[in-house]
């Protein structure tokens, strides 16, 4: 009864009972599960994914205002700050002592973190940082726990050092007292009514010559040493911005996570309510349940399948990103920053489809489609812009591109120009281009052979034009603006086919049969979904022709119609309770 859904849209009323929540979770051990024991937490990462994958099922507000306490807030102390910092703040942190906010984004900077205006000027006379906001647009903005709860937070600003700038640090900077009384230089602001998420308090902040102490820097990654000079153990300003920012890449994983429970969540109201929901039917005859009819199957198979997809890819993600080395670190942030933009896109897609599959019912706020939709709106757009994330995969895959290439000696690269033209001669032979049968057609080959041709084409076609564009005279800066929307292709495509991939192993791991037939015809319906949603380019590239892509089409019809019998089945393996779904039209 202490977690029943808050009904109220009394802002205040909805962040303190948020609050209250965060509380019980923190008092089980639950908030400070990803810190080191030695500092009062449970040293286990896996399981504060799981704990935030979980919270996702009930309020998001929730998870997300617990994100930002134990994730972010608690987070960047101990992947930014060193042991004094550990033993100073992590076990209250994780007990919900010190509520915090990680205050990085400013109202002119937002995706452009190295361009905030924030300044820590360093004082060596006193020992002492001065924060200030230069301006009002300057000030920090949409940051969690600030209007209300926050204590502390670690802001991101530039350090100043005897009026050289040395870019962007983190500084530990007090907020409020014991008692809640802003302090004296700091000024907050409240965000107010949002579209979703109102049990969160997004606030602003200003700093008027706010002044902490030196050992308020998180000095992991630079510091300022007894002389009052600058020291980094990474002296390149560009590696030791990225590194400070790879370090918080976790977030780039909880969210996807998160959306994706969301989805679950959306499709299970949708379908359960599809399935037993009956109208029109056969002259004479009984009305029949609107799942039956093909184009509410096309409406919401496909996005099931996308789901289970997901939901084996992020599984991936998670386990690449607890078992990392450094070596695979730039990979593996790519693959965060994919994952949580196709993750992102994914569940809102599905939320908007699933309010519309159930009609009027899914409009009312009882049935939870709503504030599912309205609450993770903002997920595309937080922890990273989405379309923006998608440029950095884009420049990491060419990178790669240009770095295997620059290994490869001459015998090398013709080899590789031969193999790649010897296979695509061989896929555009014209009997495969019009091979139409179901047995091909549902073959996992020629989905594997069809998303590594997309992935590896649309690189070597971006990476050609971005040459071409700076032989031609444009800077490199202006070369990947014209190719912007080609970025988005390469970084998509490489995602496709490694969450292909990934659903392929799922399947053949799994020992029991009738669920392996299951899964298998989700991955197939998952791949021809995605290869008709880029049909346009197969027939460009004359990988396939007009008959074998109405084919597909006709495939994917057949493959919904085949799965519809196991709907309700395979979103009840979701395991969603009852009463965090809470809506009367999925009660089973």
């Amino acid at each position: 009864a202490r977690f029943n859904y808050e009904t109220l849209t009394d802002l205040k009323v909805y962040r303190e009972k948020v609050l209250e929540w965060c509380r019980l979770l923190a008092d089980q051990g639950l908030g400070s599960m990803a810190y080191p024991r030695e500092f009062g937490g449970g040293g286990n990462m896996a399981d504060y994914f799981a704990i935030m994958e979980t919270l996702s099922y009930h309020d998001l507000s929730l998870v997300i205002k617990f994100g930002v306490q134990f994730g972010l807030w608690g987070m960047s102390v101990y992947s930014l700050g060193t042991e004094k910092h550990h033993r100073k703040y992590l076990a209250d942190i994780g007990s919900l002592k010190i509520p915090g906010c990680f205050a990085m984004t400013e109202t002119n900077h937002g995706s452009n973190v190295k361009g905030i205006e924030t300044t820590a000027t360093y004082d060596h006379s006193k020992q002492v940082f001065v924060i200030n906001t230069p301006y009002p647009d300057a000030r920090k903005e949409y940051i969690g726990n600030a209007a209300m709860h926050g204590r502390m937070a670690t802001v991101f600003a530039k350090l100043i050092i005897a009026g050289k700038d040395y870019g962007v640090n983190a500084f530990i900077v007090p907020l409020r007292d014991e008692n809640g009384n802003t302090l004296n230089g700091v000024t907050i602001g409240d965000c107010g009514q949002k579209m979703g998420l109102n049990g969160v308090d997004n606030g602003t902040i200003i700093f008027t010559d706010v002044v902490i102490p030196k050992e308020n820097m998180l000095d992991k990654f630079a510091s300022v040493n007894d002389a009052g000079e600058f020291e980094s153990p990474i002296p390149s300003d560009n590696r030791r911005f990225f590194t400070m920012l790879g370090t918080l890449v976790g977030g780039r994983i909880g969210i996807p996570r998160s959306s994706l429970a969301a989805a679950k969540s959306g499709l299970t109201i949708a379908i359960r309510y599809s399935d037993t929901r009956r109208q029109f039917g056969p002259e004479g005859g009984a009305e029949v349940p609107i799942l039956n009819y093909r184009m509410h199957q096309r409406r919401l198979m496909p996005l099931l399948a996308r789901t289970y997809a997901l939901h084996f890819g992020l599984q991936y993600l998670t386990s690449r990103f607890l078992s990392r080395t450094e070596n695979e670190m730039q990979e593996i942030e790519a693959l965060a920053a994919g994952m949580k933009s196709y993750a992102t896109w994914s569940a809102r897609d599905v939320l908007q489809e699933c309010r519309e599959a159930c009609g009027g019912k899914g409009y009312l706020a009882e049935n939870r489609i709503g504030a599912l939709k309205n609450d993770t709106e903002i997920y595309t757009t937080f922890e990273g812009d989405n379309t923006v994330l998608m440029q950095l995969v884009a420049k990491n895959r060419l990178a790669e591109f240009r770095k295997a290439f620059g290994k490869m000696n001459a015998m090398g690269m013709i080899s590789y120009v031969y193999e790649n033209a010897k296979t695509a001669i061989a896929e555009k032979n014209p009997i495969i281009t019009r091979k139409t049968d179901d047995a091909h057609l549902l073959d996992e080959v020629f989905h594997q052979h069809a998303l590594e041709h997309r992935e590896k084409t649309t690189l070597a076609s971006a990476a050609r034009r971005l040459k071409k564009l700076v032989d031609g005279g444009l800077d490199g800066y202006d070369a990947f603006n014209v190719a912007q929307h080609q970025m988005l292709d390469v970084a998509r495509a490489w995602l496709d086919r490694i969450i292909f991939e990934q659903f392929t192993l799922a399947v053949n791991n799994a020992s029991d049969t009738k669920i392996k037939q299951a899964l298998s015809q989700l991955k197939q319906l998952f791949a021809l979904s995605v290869i008709e949603q880029n049909k346009g380019w197969y027939l460009e590239d004359g990988y396939m022709e007009a008959v074998k892509t109405k084919a597909v089409r006709k495939m994917v019809n057949q493959l919904c119609w085949d799965i519809r019998k196991d709907a309700v089945p395979l979103v009840n393996a979701f395991d969603i309770p009852d009463q965090l779904l809470s809506a009367p039209i999925a009660t089973v």
